[in-house]
Formats: C-alpha cells, structure tokens, sequence
C-alpha cells in the first residue's frame, strides 16, 4: 500500500511539468555551430564552409553563402567551418577559425564575400557580432575584447579580461553592453564603446561557463559545474538552479521571464520562471549536445546540436 501511495505521488509530481516535443524541424547540410534569428530570418553558420538563410515565417531557404575551401594537414581541400554568423541590414558575418595554423579568417558578404581579416593578421578569434554597420565585437580565445572598425580595419580597443579561457559572450538588446563568460566561472559585463568592466558576477558558478545570455538586464550562464545561474544586473545578485549533467546551452525569452537550460544528459531543454526557479516545461526530442537556444518571442523558442537539425517549439502547444 505505502509503494503504491509513493508510485502515485511521484507520478502526479512527475506529470505537473509539461513534456512538449518539437513542433517541426528544419534540415541543413552540415553541423549547427552557431545560429542568430534576426527579423524573421535564422541565420545558420556550418561546419561545411557556409552559412544557411532560412526564412521562419515562409518555411523556405532565402540563401547559403559560402566561403572558401582550406586544406587539411595531409593537403586535401575540405570546407572552412563557419563557427559565428551574423546579420545586419543585407550583410552577413561569417568567422572561421580554419584558418593556416588555426588562426581566424574573418569575412563580411555585402553582395560579394570580402575578407576582412586573414590568417596572416594571427588572430584566435571565437566569437563575433555586429554591433552596427561599420563595428563588429570579437571576442578572442585568450578572453580579450575587441571592437574592429570594419573602415579603417582596425581595433578601436583590445583588452584583456582575464588569464582564464574565453567561452561566450552575449549582447543586451540595444548593443551598449556585453557579458562575456570564460572558465573561471566569472561573467563580466562590459561597456561595449570603451571596453571598460562595469561590472563582475560571480560565485553561482565555480567552473567553466560555457553560454550565456543577456536579456532585460538579466543575464543565464550555462556552467561546467552543473549549474544554470541567473543574475539580476542591476544588483549583481544571483542564484542558481542545479542540473543532473554538464549544462552546455541557455536562453533568456525577451522579457527574462523565462529561462531554458540544457540540464541532463538526454539533452532535453529545461524552461523555468525566472524569478521562482520553478520549472515551466521539459522539451524532448534532441538527438546530440546542444549548441545554440533562440526564444523568437515568450513561447517559441528555436534550437540547435552538434547535428544537421533544427528544431522549433512552442510553449503554449496543448
């Protein structure tokens, strides 16, 4: 009797957080490494030398650019992986770090695919975006931040901002600050114009935090240590919520309202009330690690793995 009492208890507990599977799926050629959705257009960056246009609203492709080939150790030619994409206006950003001796190539498409930066100015970069039409945000594998003015093709600054890995850096909606992650665990928010810290979050995690996210002057961090933190910007304080694996992805909605994190071993996307900690929905259906989660709005969010599918939800499906 008492197992049966515990067996029905634990189903009713188990069965109060909706479990939502995918409501359609987008195919690409090649591996997600990174992905932006701007206006109504999701931006793919490959591992196979290009960039994928889709359009979310019309369910169609708009365009692949590509860069061009490398060659491998041995001499082969293979496709450059594309490992951050942009967009701003009609131009696209697309940085490889397959450039000679694993040096960044870094190009700009404006109706023709310009190189911008090369292997041969020697730099690590990871991750970039626009900031405006003529400014890009690099963000260096030594944890430097800089803003290249895509002009004069020089860095307005370059600063260091620790002696830790960088990992990740995400941008507030008006572009004025940035929070960039790196394997201390330690995010700092960074004035975007000078490159000045304005501010240290720190003690949610102790490890390496691999995504974060920057909405409504609330900022996630995916961590190492298996925690999903959270922290409110304009105080500095934060908490966390504890997973069962490696947290490798997460997401604010627009209004940070909500928060996903990728928080077990079966790749399953965990959305929470951002404020309660209280756990909203579980979504199923991932195959592989997860890269990439975009919230389009409070209930549709868009997601990525180290796999050739995307995958779209919605929170409010029955």
């Amino acid at each position: 009797m008492r197992y049966t009492l515990f067996s029905l208890f634990c189903t009713i507990f188990l069965s109060a957080t909706p479990i939502l599977k995918p409501i359609e799926s987008i195919e690409i050629n090649g591996t997600v490494k990174d992905m932006v959705l701007r206006e109504n257009l999701l931006v793919i960056a490959t591992d196979m030398g290009h960039i994928e246009i889709k359009d979310i609203e019309g369910n169609q492709s708009i365009k692949n650019i590509s860069i061009p080939n490398v060659k491998d150790f041995m001499g082969d030619e293979i496709p450059a992986r594309v490992m951050s994409t942009d967009k701003i206006d009609n131009k696209y950003l697309l940085l490889s770090d397959s450039g000679k001796n694993g040096y960044s190539n870094l190009y700009i498409y404006d109706k023709n695919l310009t190189k911008i930066l090369s292997a041969k100015d020697k730099k690590a970069i990871i991750k970039a975006r626009f900031i405006d039409k003529e400014h890009i945000l690099l963000g260096y594998l030594s944890n430097e931040v800089s803003l290249l003015d895509l002009n004069s093709k020089k860095e307005s600054y370059k600063v260091q901002l620790s002696e830790s890995k960088f990992s990740d850096f995400a941008l507030n909606e008006d572009k004025s600050e940035v929070v960039f992650s790196c394997e201390s665990g330690i995010l700092n928010i960074v004035d975007v114009k000078t490159g000045k810290i304005l501010k240290k979050l720190k003690s949610q995690n102790v490890d390496n935090v691999y995504r974060v996210d920057f909405k409504n002057k609330i900022v996630s961090g995916a961590g190492q240590d298996r925690r999903g933190s959270i922290y409110d910007v304009r105080t500095g304080k934060g908490s966390y919520i504890s997973g069962d694996f490696l947290i490798y992805s997460t997401a604010l909605s627009p209004t940070a309202s909500k928060v996903a994190f990728a928080m077990d071993e079966q790749n399953n996307i965990s959305i929470y009330n951002s404020s309660t900690k209280s756990k909203i929905a579980l979504l199923k259906g991932q195959k592989s690690t997860l890269n990439v989660i975009i919230f389009q709005d409070e209930n549709r969010i868009f997601s990525a793995s180290d796999d050739s599918t995307i995958l779209v939800w919605d929170l409010k499906q029955k």
